[in-house]
């Protein structure tokens, strides 16, 4: 599991990093990062796809958004025995708290 989150955290890190810098034209000296490039990439892709460049980014953002709750879903599936004893034991403080509170209050003068 721990490879699945590298390899679905190092793309999206990679790809939004340029996106920022680039869109921001933070470029380091290189062409890379250019608001130049980040213009043609969008314009190919849009070409491409047959859409307008400026709807791209957000199609990758929800894009990512699913692919990210499909990843911590599979996750959760995986660890939910540990979820479910970390909630048992969450929920169960509280009342065991609660119920030591009241009876030291009854037992007050």
């Amino acid at each position: 599991m721990r490879y699945i989150l590298i390899f679905w955290a190092a793309p999206l890190g990679f790809f939004w990093g340029w996106y920022f810098l680039s869109l921001n034209d933070i470029n380091f000296g290189t062409s890379f990062f250019s608001e130049r490039l980040h213009r043609l990439v969008f314009d190919i892709y849009g070409h491409l796809l047959g859409i307008d460049p400026q709807a791209i980014p957000a199609m990758v953002a929800k894009a990512c958004i699913l692919d990210t709750a499909l990843i911590f879903s599979i996750f959760a599936f995986r660890k939910r025995a540990a979820i479910k004893a970390w909630w048992v034991a969450r929920t169960a403080q509280p009342e065991a708290a609660s119920a030591d509170n009241l009876a030291n209050l009854s037992n007050a003068p």
